[in-house]
């Protein structure tokens, strides 16, 4: 992600600081995603005055809807409900009128009338039915007015940067039934904003919709309105239809089709605990949303608001740790992410050949280089995890024919880490910004002060990061084998020596015996960073630590300092610069965790991993609808108090909406083998809120089997309920 930790000084500020002035949790708790359009609405379905906050209908990461206000006779109406339904699809809304006064006379008792509000997302529209029941023995009448604006906001901006110049905004009226808002951008892009209702208004102005109901008793009136956002340079028809049923009825049915694949995520777990259900299938729910079709295949788009696009770090890591059970999303980050490697050196975007992207974004800023993210590669990890992606996809799979198309790009992925990401010649892999406006820190902990000596004091680059070198000797160990099973031996021979030599190499100069941990990192003077952090953790997930450390690593992760009750802290509370309330010095990271607890699964402490995910779930229990949003505050953990939410955080967010799956997989030790056509169970451990779960459909090439797993005493039963086809279960204790 983009900084956005707390600044010590105004010194300290990123240029892509995220500025608070309101918890969006609080401000906008209900949010809608379809493909590269997001939305994200009060508890009453309403859009009033969102400022430097992410309120309203987003496109492209610009804000297409700055304003939608419902009122029935100037006021605004009572929340009965409102709820996102389970599979993501549609936000419902029930409502009643207040009491309407004439004078000092009740000429609408409250509870009269009820309105729904439906609202959904598809193929760049918003579209809402408003449906007004009366409920009264006798006629009732009043007035209904929908409000609504375009601000054409580039999401940059609601982030707090400031544009010395914008583009204009017009707004016109077709034909009574249509508002247009049109905004010439500095790119020479016009966005357009088209508001259609359905019947049409009693009136209508660039700004309002004004419908005078006459509702007979027991009876009601539908109302349609979509919001479309189009651009000059997207092409194709974007009329709203005017037909009723078909204008929401069909879209409607589209957007339900779209949301299937909530079904095969979470549906495809399922236990014998009644919350963890719901947290299961609220995972599988939000990956689907968050999932965006793409020309390369299905890519998961890293998180609303802030990062709805598509990220390298967030898709590798919500690849690999959904791997087990979907591996065709591993497919779609592999090839979109191919299919974007830089060729070329660019300094402005930190490109460099074989480095695999940061993020890309479409929006005014990002097209005209006012922020650099267009296509922007200023991550350091994105290119050795890529690697780490593709060989542990082909173990799943076996895929070797899209291993053969993508092997090019792998091997130019592992040429960087060589020729570029080393910078020195040490041996590890180093960060260094070369575009001046480009990110100061570029591992995953990327705010401008979340890498400190044991002092307090900043470290300066070029920059190891601990669990990069991980990745790294993942990527060539693991890449070995890949090169190895494609015929590229002479390759694959040099992969493994030097993954060999960086295991020597990183145990010699990260272990700070005192502390009993890795070094988060080594500055630009190859002096250790001697904190205590979870990027250490992460270390355990690469294989890269030897088995005693890694012993003494987890005991230190699960203590006090580390381990708030809830989650492992990014920070321990006795390091110099430890604020539970930080983005990355002291919070709660649920994608972090889980990483964590497969690196300690890898190295036998099933216990811990089991505590970690027995943390989250409870916290998860705490949370709206059971969704982990991208992190929570670092607080320890009370009696009878709930997690502390952080203000700004997205939710959903890719690889915290994962969470549940990677955390099972560790507690179960599941391994897939494709080439032996196995599925591997070492010493599965369910956690204590688990008592059975089955697993069903798990599919291992042309076979697929059904499991159930049950705790017994100290142990886990795995057996299978039914199979099709060559597949295999092994359980080692």
């Amino acid at each position: 992600m983009e900084a956005k930790a707390i600044p010590d000084s105004p010194d300290d500020i990123s240029t892509f600081y995220i500025q608070a002035t309101e918890s969006i949790q609080q401000r906008w708790p209900r949010t809608l995603k379809q493909g590269d359009t997001f939305a994200m609405f009060d508890a009453l379905g309403d859009c009033i005055e969102p400022g430097l906050t992410p309120g309203g209908v987003f496109h492209n990461d610009t804000r297409y809807l700055s304003g939608v206000q419902l009122l029935l006779d100037g006021q605004r109406p009572l929340l009965l409900s409102s709820s996102m339904e389970q599979d993501n699809v549609v936000l419902t809304v029930d409502l009643t009128n207040p009491d309407i006064y004439q004078g000092n006379a009740i000429v609408l008792p409250r509870e009269t009338l009820h309105i729904r509000r439906s609202k959904f997302l598809w193929q760049g529209a918003c579209h809402e039915r408003i449906a007004v029941h009366n409920f009264d023995t006798k006629p009732q009448k009043c007035w209904l007015t929908v409000n609504f604006a375009a601000d054409f906001a580039d999401l940059f901006e609601i982030r707090g940067m400031v544009r010395a110049k914008r583009g204009d905004i017009t707004a016109a009226v077709i034909g009574g039934a249509k508002t247009i808002f049109r905004y010439m951008g500095l790119d020479n892009v016009e966005r357009r904003t088209e508001i259609g209702f359905d019947p049409p208004p009693k009136t209508l102005t660039r700004n309002q919709a004004l419908y005078e109901l006459e509702l007979p008793a027991g009876e009601g009136l539908g109302i349609i309105m979509t919001a479309r956002c189009t651009s000059s340079d997207m092409g194709g028809s974007s009329e709203p239809r005017p037909d009723f049923t078909q204008g929401f009825s069909e879209p409607y049915r589209a957007a339900r089709r779209g949301a299937a694949r909530a079904a095969s995520l979470g549906g495809t777990v399922t236990s014998s605990n009644e919350l963890a259900n719901k947290m299961l299938h609220r995972a599988g729910a939000d990956l689907s949303m968050l999932v965006t079709d793409t020309p390369q295949g299905p890519y998961p788009y890293a998180g609303t608001p802030w990062f709805s696009t598509p990220f390298g770090r967030d898709g590798i890591i919500t690849a690999l740790e959904m791997l087990w059970l979907d591996p065709e999303l591993a497919r779609g980050v592999l090839r979109y992410l191919a299919a974007h490697q830089a060729t070329t050196l660019d300094a402005r975007n930190d490109a460099e050949p074989g480095k695999i992207l940061h993020e890309t974004r479409a929006c005014e800023m990002a097209v005209l280089g006012e922020v650099p993210f267009g296509h922007y590669y200023g991550s350091i990890d994105s290119t050795p995890l890529f690697v780490m992606l593709a060989a542990r996809y082909f173990q799943r799979t076996g895929d070797t024919d899209t291993m053969r198309e993508l092997w090019p790009n792998i091997d130019a992925a592992l040429t960087w880490i060589d020729d570029y990401g080393d910078r020195d010649g040490d041996g590890f892999v180093e960060y260094y910004r070369v575009s001046e406006n480009g990110l100061a820190n570029q591992g995953w902990k990327d705010s401008s002060d979340s890498i400190m000596h044991a002092d307090g004091t900043l470290a300066t680059g070029p920059i190891a990061l601990c669990e990069v070198q991980g990745y790294v000797y993942a990527a060539k160990k693991e890449g070995a084998v890949l090169a190895t099973a494609l015929g590229y031996l002479s390759r694959a021979h040099a992969l493994d020596e030097a993954a060999e030599k960086l295991r020597v190499c990183f145990e010699e100069r990260f272990w700070i015996e005192e502390l009993g941990t890795y070094a988060i990192a080594l500055d630009g003077a190859k002096a250790p960073c001697r904190v205590r952090s979870s990027n250490a953790g992460q270390v355990l997930a690469c294989g890269i630590a030897s088995a005693e450390r890694a012993q003494i690593v987890g005991k230190g992760l699960l203590t006090p300092e580390m381990f708030s009750g809830w989650g492992i802290r990014t920070l321990s509370a006795d390091a110099p610069r430890f604020n539970p309330m930080s983005y990355h010095n002291g919070s709660v990271w649920p994608h972090d965790n889980a990483i964590i607890a497969l690196g300690l699964a890898r190295y036998g402490q099933k216990r811990a991993a089991a505590a970690i995910f027995e943390g989250l779930f409870d916290a998860a229990a705490h949370m709206e609808m059971m969704r982990f949003p991208e992190l929570f505050c670092g607080f320890p953990r009370r009696r009878g108090t709930a997690p502390v939410l952080y203000p700004v955080a997205c939710a959903p967010q890719a690889w915290a909406s994962v969470v549940p799956f990677a955390l099972l997989q560790a507690c179960l030790g599941l391994e897939m083998c494709f080439e032996k056509r196995e599925i591997r169970f070492s010493n599965p451990q369910l956690p204590r809120f688990l008592e059975e779960i089955g697993i069903n459909g798990l599919v291992l090439g042309d076979a697929s089997v059904n499991l159930r797993l049950r705790r017994r005493g100290a142990n886990t039963e795995v057996a299978i309920v039914s199979k099709r086809g060559d597949i295999a279960i092994r359980v080692t204790q």
